[in-house]
């Protein structure tokens, strides 16, 4: 054997072995979540109308990124795209409701919320990692302080989950909340990356969109949203993401999870009827997909759409994922409220309130801040 033949085998062979070993770190490595199979998605095709071809499908055919021009892009801030100064915080001190009928709301930052009504705490979106990315030291890192320790907070009824990427589904957040959660409820597929993470499957149930589960006399139903899946290359739109209506016999609440602006909002409150307080995705937007989340002023258009009482803007104020200032889906939010006429609430990181008293948290905190 020649030196060049013997040059090309040892390099063919290294390089066959880092490509095994790359399939095996991605199929073994938890954070990565499931990587489903044929067997696994035999039931979505029955329960959810918008599985087909082996993927998940948004109602309104979008395509991911597109070259749309902001109708509204004059209303930008001109900060940079995180903070220069810390955000102002509370620190999350638990309170308990003290009625069926009072509802609670505490923001963490982005998307992750506790969700306090008919006597149960609902977290969603738990993600308290200081970077989102299935590795500690690449990936968005959080620009603001992290207001709650996991033994800060009480006994959970339910996690909700909106969908699989790494800013909504935290391995080591989730593995932290398992004993003190009872139920695990989530879109389909996602069901599969908690069961990998270790997360005991009795506790965990998957949902297609407009399936409802009744906890205790509260409905929790599973809505659309437009957006798309996947937590590694090869699992595009393999588990469903979802919006979520919670809903007793004195409130409806709806989570939008990240969403593009479409006639779902409507479909929703025909169905479900006036929303009490909707908590909308109104930031990480882009003219360059602009069909997967909403501008702040679209957010507000949606607000309209389901009649909603009170509406809060989420999805920023912890991680930069986009390339607008970092205020900036907040301050258009608010501006296009008023003009629309449109009652919403602005709260600190780690602030609860209650809806009833959204007028007391309305302050614009984040012009002082450059």
């Amino acid at each position: 054997m020649n030196k060049v033949v013997k040059v090309i085998l040892i390099t063919f062979s290294i390089l066959i072995l880092i490509i095994i070993s790359i399939i095996l770190f991605v199929l073994l490595y938890k954070p990565f979540g499931y990587i489903p199979i044929f067997k696994d998605t035999e039931d979505y095709s029955k329960r959810a109308v918008n599985f087909k071809d082996g993927m998940f499908h948004n109602e309104e055919e979008v395509s991911l990124y597109t070259s749309w021009v902001d109708p509204y892009k004059n209303r930008t801030s001109g900060k940079g795209v995180v903070p220069k100064e810390e955000l102002p915080y509370k620190k999350y001190t638990y309170s308990e409701l003290e009625n069926l009928n009072d509802v609670k709301v505490t923001w963490f930052g982005h998307s992750s919320i506790l969700l306090q009504m008919h006597n149960m705490n609902i977290l969603i979106d738990p993600v308290f990692s200081n970077v989102t990315s299935p590795v500690s030291f690449i990936g968005p890192k959080r620009y603001s302080e992290n207001t709650v320790n996991v033994e800060d907070l009480p006994h959970i009824d339910a996690v909700v989950i909106t969908h699989d990427h790494y800013d909504h589904t935290d391995y080591k957040t989730l593995k932290l909340l398992e004993n003190i959660t009872d139920k695990f409820i989530v879109p389909l597929g996602i069901d599969k990356d908690l069961i990998k993470f270790g997360i005991n499957e009795n506790k965990i149930t998957n949902m297609a969109w407009w399936e409802e589960v009744n906890i205790n006399g509260l409905t929790i139903a599973s809505t659309p949203a437009i957006h798309y899946s996947g937590r590694v290359i090869v699992d595009k739109n393999k588990t469903l993401w979802s919006s979520w209506i919670f809903k007793d016999e004195y409130h409806t609440i709806y989570q939008s999870g990240d969403t593009g602006y479409g006639k779902h909002f409507k479909e929703i409150k025909e169905k479900y009827g006036d929303i009490d307080f909707a908590m909308l995705d109104c930031a990480q937007y882009s003219v360059n997909w602009h069909n997967i989340h909403m501008f702040p002023e679209e957010a507000v258009e949606a607000s309209i759409d389901m009649n909603a009482s009170i509406s809060m803007p989420i999805h920023y104020g912890a991680f930069n994922l986009s390339n607008h200032s970092w205020d900036d889906p907040v301050s258009r939010f608010t501006m296009y409220a008023k003009e629309k006429n449109i009652n919403y609430v602005t709260p600190l990181l780690g602030e609860t309130f209650s809806i009833e008293e959204y007028k007391n948290y309305q302050t614009k905190w984040w012009e002082d801040i450059k």
